[in-house]
């Protein structure tokens, strides 16, 4: 499955933020900040990569779900949604 890249700014955005959280959470490790205050990094990281993955789905939804000649696959689809359990 391709999709164009402008179609998935949103989700690249995201992924930006999450990398830059992640940064955050390595950083606060390494200078043994409140347990409290990393976790809610990592978890604001963890949203953000769910949502990435949400709209990177529902962006490219009717192209996962279709093979190279265009026929429905529903288990593509199913198998490419629930990689984001």
């Amino acid at each position: 499955m391709q999709i164009a890249p402008q179609e998935l700014k949103s989700a690249r955005d995201r992924l930006v933020r999450a990398h830059g959280q992640l940064a955050g959470v390595i950083k606060m490790l390494d200078e043994g900040r409140d347990c409290t205050d990393i976790l809610n990094q990592l978890s604001a990281a963890n949203s953000a990569l769910t949502k990435a993955g949400f709209a990177i789905i529902a962006t490219g939804m009717a192209k996962c779900g279709t093979d190279a000649k265009g026929n429905a696959n529903r288990a593509e689809l199913e198998k490419a949604f629930m990689s984001l359990a």
